[in-house]
């Protein structure tokens, strides 16, 4: 495992990488990673993303208790203890609003489909959870029954939550939803939105497993769940 000084470093790059991108504004957004011992360390509450210090950061045990840091934790902290319960496998959380997926779940739409290929072979499906109030329990709540299966998800009017197994993977995850919702925009623009169809979905099934990408199977799984013609 990386230092702790290392992933607080990697922390404050990852923030400002995500405020330029203009993933959020002002102090919107939070970011997570667990350390040895049952702890995380994750970014404070009333902070832009795009200032912080390595210092600024706060460590808290993964049951919620606060343990050393000159700042509280973000009020989004339910959102990251939940993450880390539900997928013990998961290292690292990023919680953002970018702004073309956070309008697609203002607007109702959805980015289940199956368009993509490259996001079908990363994430199978982007699903949108219920609404719930920021910075509460419910957070929690509506994530349960998503987080298990899915490695990216839409917020409902209220950004995304992408996961991995160190802050990286986590951001890239959060820069493949945006792309994905602005290609989904323009392709709405343009004309409509074609989904990939049964043979397509196969064939990139395929290759994914190939490459040892997500297995064939869980591709159609998934992508049978949101439209089920393609059973």
């Amino acid at each position: 495992m990386d230092s702790e000084w290392h992933i607080r470093r990697q922390m404050v790059e990852f923030g400002k990488r995500i405020y330029d991108k203009g993933f959020v504004a002002a102090t919107d957004g939070n970011l997570s990673q667990r350390l040895s011992g049952d702890r995380m360390l994750i970014t404070p509450s009333g902070f832009c993303l795009g200032e912080m210090q390595p210092t600024d950061l706060t460590i808290v045990s993964l049951a919620g208790r606060f343990l050393t840091g000159p700042h509280k934790p973000t009020s989004e902290l339910p959102l990251h203890l939940a993450t880390y319960r539900h997928r013990p496998d998961v290292q690292a959380v990023v919680h953002a609003h970018p702004p073309t997926a956070n309008a697609f779940s203002f607007a109702g739409e959805s980015l289940e489909q199956c368009v993509i290929p490259e996001v079908v072979a990363g994430f199978g499906t982007i699903p949108t959870t219920c609404y719930a109030t920021p910075s509460s329990e419910e957070g929690a709540e509506v994530i349960r029954d998503f987080i298990r299966d899915h490695d990216g998800l839409i917020l409902q009017r209220h950004g995304t939550l992408t996961v991995g197994a160190d802050l990286r993977e986590a951001y890239f995850r959060l820069e493949k939803i945006e792309h994905a919702a602005q290609i989904t925009l323009m392709a709405r623009i343009l004309g409509k939105v074609i989904p990939l169809n049964e043979d397509e979905l196969r064939r990139l099934g395929e290759t994914s497993e190939r490459h040892g990408w997500r297995p064939a199977g869980a591709i159609l799984d998934a992508c049978r769940a949101v439209d089920p013609s393609k059973g």
